[in-house]
C-alpha cells in the first residue's frame, strides 16, 4: 500500500485477497471493532475480506494487521495511545455534512467511495461545526478554559460535544491483548 493507488486487494499469506474498500464497509468494521470480542473481530474480517472463508485460521493475525493498516490508509501505526476526540457514529451527521462540502457532492449517494478517498476528504475538512466540537472536546479534556462563545456553544450543544461511552478502557486493553499488543484500535486514532 503506497498511498498513490487505491487498493482493492491485500496480500495475505502470499495470496492477493479482494477486500471491501467502500467507506461504508470500513465504518461498519470500525463500529464492530468497538464490540471488543473475538467473535466481533471475526465478523470484521468477514466484512472486510470478500472471501474470508478461503483464509486459513493460522493467517488471521496477519489478516487483522493488514485490515488495520488499510483502515489507517497505509500510514504507520502510532503505538502511543491517543484520547478519543471523534466518534464515527455519534458525529456522523457533522462528518458527512463537512465531507459533502469538501467533496462537492452528496457522498452517501455514490455507489462506491474508496475508504482512502473518504478519509482524504475527511482530512480536508476545515472550519465548521465538527472542528468546533472537536476543539471544545480537546479543551475540556485538557482542562483549558473555554472562550465565552465556546461556553455558549457547549451549553446549547452538550449532547454533540460530550462523547458517549461505548466501551471501557478494560475493553480496549482486551482488544489490544487479542491483537498481540502491537495494534491500536482505529477508533482511538480518530
Amino acid at each position: 500500500m503506497n498511498g498513490w493507488e487505491l487498493p482493492t486487494s491485500i496480500e495475505i499469506g502470499g495470496v492477493l485477497r479482494r477486500i471491501n474498500a467502500d467507506y461504508r464497509d470500513i465504518l461498519d468494521v470500525i463500529t464492530r471493532l468497538n464490540e471488543q470480542t473475538s467473535e466481533a473481530m471475526y465478523v470484521c474480517l468477514c466484512l472486510f475480506y470478500e472471501e474470508m472463508e478461503r483464509i486459513s485460521e493460522d493467517l488471521y493475525g496477519e489478516a487483522v494487521e493488514k485490515m488495520l493498516d488499510f483502515i489507517n490508509c497505509g500510514e504507520p501505526q502510532d503505538s502511543t495511545p491517543h484520547p478519543k476526540v471523534i466518534d464515527w457514529e455519534q458525529d456522523r451527521q457533522m462528518i458527512i455534512s463537512d465531507i459533502n462540502k469538501v467533496a462537492g457532492c452528496e457522498v452517501r449517494s455514490l455507489k462506491f467511495c474508496h475508504w482512502w478517498t473518504f478519509i482524504a476528504w475527511f482530512n480536508g475538512i476545515g472550519d465548521g461545526q465538527l472542528a468546533t466540537v472537536v476543539s471544545i472536546r480537546e479543551k475540556l479534556r485538557k482542562g483549558k478554559k473555554l472562550d465565552d462563545w465556546e461556553k455558549s456553544f457547549y451549553r446549547d450543544n452538550r449532547s454533540k460535544v460530550d462523547l458517549k461511552s461505548h466501551y471501557t478502557d478494560a475493553d480496549d486493553l482486551q482488544l489490544s491483548k487479542w491483537l498481540g499488543g502491537g495494534q491500536q484500535c482505529p477508533t482511538e486514532r480518530s
